[in-house]
């Protein structure tokens, strides 16, 4: 039963999944962006209320395998990005933001990005490697909205994502996954409220690796994309803190017109009356896809490739199988 061993591990039995690096340009304006995969299929949603609102609402339960990024969007990958594509993607100039240093070293979370720039970065890197553009626009402003897919097109019951995208923003599930669940929590599958893997809100600081930490409560700016707090179960970083995320969602969940609100998560270095309360599930928050608010940034999601998974399940089965006709 190694063979069954191995399927179950490589299947999400644990959290910390391996990573998974894509590069993307070539020459001066190569870069890289890093995934974990997200397993657990069938996971069941976590649910609770948004503590503004009184709203009772579920997330959190995603049926499939994907990889979510490591870590957020960088300056520097935007801007290698905007040189190959001409994209014209804008960043909040943090000459203030940056402590004893310059705010805007290209290692730093990129900032005064919109959800539409967000989204047009995300079909780059889909087209750039002959995949399908996963957002429908239709003008070339850099910040016009979307126009949502048919229903032949759409993903699922979201008319925001294109069925046959390959990288994408993570949407309300996929991001609260990746951040609040953990499959090895003690008492079985469950959620965290914070995305440090604890109850208890992480320390704040303003930068560093270091396991329950978080950027948040007025930091001098945000941090490196890689030096941004502790590690989520799944070993994602920066979910709370460092920058809010644009999530693909509708802050109404409907997915169905291309200007509406945009969910927002995570909290950030310097909010307006932050705490740690943004950090918790409970507390998104929301905005027009057109602001370029300085303290909003992003991450990426992607589906897994044809996969390994795949191969060893089906590699398993044969196994099995050859095992019964030895056995009969």
């Amino acid at each position: 039963m190694t063979w069954l061993l191995a399927v179950l591990v490589l299947a999400g039995a644990s959290a910390h999944a391996q990573t998974i690096t894509e590069t993307f340009g070539s020459g001066a304006n190569q870069f890289s962006i890093d995934f974990v995969q997200i397993g657990n299929p069938g996971n069941a949603a976590d649910q609770g209320k948004y503590a503004r609102y009184g709203e009772t609402f579920f997330a959190g339960s995603v049926d499939y395998f994907y990889r979510l990024g490591k870590f957020e969007i960088s300056r520097e990958i935007i801007e290698k990005a905007n040189n190959i594509g001409i994209l014209g993607i804008s960043l909040a100039n943090l000459d203030s933001f940056g402590g004893i240093t310059d705010g805007n070293i290209p290692t730093r979370a990129a900032t005064g990005i919109s959800w539409n720039e967000a989204a047009r970065f995300v079909n780059w890197l889909n087209i750039s490697k002959g995949y399908q553009a996963a957002y429908n626009f239709t003008t070339i402003g850099v910040n016009d909205n979307i126009t949502v897919w048919d229903g032949s097109q759409q993903s699922g019951s979201s008319a925001y994502r294109h069925k046959d995208a390959y990288y994408f923003l993570p949407n309300r599930d996929e991001w609260y996954k990746g951040a609040y669940f953990d499959p090895n929590k003690i008492g079985g599958m469950g959620y965290w409220d914070f995305p440090t893997g604890s109850d208890i809100a992480p320390n704040p600081v303003s930068g560093g690796t270091e396991a329950g930490t978080a950027v948040y409560e007025f930091q001098p700016g945000p941090a490196d994309i890689n030096f941004a707090g502790g590690l989520s179960p799944y070993g994602t970083m920066g979910q709370g803190g460092n920058v809010w995320e644009w999530i693909e969602s509708a802050a109404d969940g409907s997915n169905n017109l291309g200007g509406e609100d945009r969910e927002i998560r995570g909290g950030a270095w310097n909010a307006a009356g932050i705490t740690r309360d943004w950090l918790n599930p409970e507390w998104p928050s929301q905005a027009e896809p057109t602001n370029e608010f300085i303290s909003f940034g992003f991450r990426v999601a992607m589906v897994p490739e044809p996969s390994s998974l795949s191969l060893l399940l089906a590699g398993g089965a044969v196994l099995m199988t050859g095992r019964r006709r030895n056995l009969s």
